[in-house]
């Protein structure tokens, strides 16, 4: 097993390159060569194509996937099945294109394992994504399942925020194999104050009403944030499970900086990465325990070993997700991580 700060393999030698550039203009260049490449193996089959997992009325090869936040708008998919992923999460997508925040909006931390990113849901749209799903689609290249991240637009109001999350959900929904309703981003103003009991009902019965006329209606997760306590987290996981969900994700970013080795004064956005670990898998173990052993439950914060994936999945998770992992250890983490669990 790697050590903490080992990066994996030749991801040695290519990370202290990226991190010399500005990190968002190295993710960009990244997800740009992933895009092209992706292009080029839309036609090869995943390296793991036995289905072992029967969860959410779909079959999974493996329990990993990749978090939402790393393909906003869908361009690079057949590449991430390629590294190893069982599943792939889109997105965060809004109903209509938006720029997101001001820059400089994306911050590494190496001596923590951690990024703070404050995107605010820059993506070009939920018509272009799905215009890029179709075409995915049409030439047979998601050969996984898909699972698309909703969000609200900054300039909507929380009143009419259901509206905007049913609009997302009418031009996409058919395309995805699950949907997710992020309402837990510390990145728009407001709408982490969406998970409340009524405003949960009120999205996932605006959504339900697309999704019912759909000939097989998606599975329905909502994705909590870590900085509620353990009661408010299971308030709103009750409710979105009452209001016809098929799971939960836990966790999105925090807003905790306690306890970092980096000085942040001045820093704001979503803390993830390995401080984060700890606290998205407790209260990932907490949800569990109230909800029973029927809703999905991915687990996502933090996992950069084999050991943090088997703590999560210890504490009750289903699936598992991946983002700033594979900032500080490569793309090699994926089939490390799957040799070991396996092992």
């Amino acid at each position: 097993m790697a050590s903490v700060n080992k990066p994996l393999g030749w991801w040695r030698l290519l990370r202290p390159l990226l991190f010399h550039l500005d990190p968002e203009l190295a993710h960009q260049l990244a997800l740009s060569v992933a895009a092209g490449w992706s292009h080029l193996l839309a036609n090869l089959s995943p390296p793991q194509r036995t289905p072992n997992l029967a969860l959410l009325g779909l079959e999974f090869a493996n329990p990993l996937g990749l978090a939402a936040g790393l393909d906003k708008d869908a361009v690079a998919v057949p590449l991430w099945q390629q590294l190893g992923f069982g599943f792939v999460e889109v997105g965060t997508v809004t109903a209509l294109p938006q720029p997101g925040n001001p820059r400089p909006r994306l911050f590494r931390l190496p001596k923590d394992e951690a990024l703070i990113n404050r995107m605010g849901f820059n993506n070009a749209g939920a018509e272009a994504m799905a215009v890029q799903l179709a075409r995915w689609r049409a030439k047979g290249a998601l050969q996984v399942p898909i699972g698309v991240n909703i969000g609200k637009n900054k300039s909507v109001s929380m009143a009419k925020a259901p509206q905007n999350y049913q609009h997302s959900f009418e031009r996409l929904g058919a395309l995805a194999d699950y949907v997710v309703v992020n309402i837990s981003s510390p990145n728009t103003p407001g709408l982490r104050d969406l998970q409340t009991l009524d405003s949960i009902q009120r999205i996932i019965d605006a959504i339900q009403i697309p999704n019912q006329r759909l000939s097989q209606p998606r599975p329905l997760l909502v994705k909590l944030a870590p900085d509620l306590d353990d009661q408010a987290l299971i308030d709103c996981a009750q409710a979105a499970l009452a209001a016809g969900c098929a799971g939960l994700i836990l966790t999105n970013t925090t807003l905790d900086f306690s306890g970092l080795i980096t000085q942040v004064s001045g820093y704001s956005g979503g803390l993830s990465g390995r401080p984060l670990a700890a606290r998205s898998t407790a209260a990932l173990a907490a949800v569990r325990q109230a909800i029973g052993p029927e809703p999905v439950l991915i687990g996502v914060g933090g996992i950069l070993t084999a050991a943090d994936a088997q703590s999560k999945l210890a504490a009750g998770a289903d699936l598992l997700q991946l983002y700033t992992g594979l900032i500080y250890r490569g793309p090699q983490l994926v089939r490390d991580l799957l040799q070991q669990l396996s092992s």
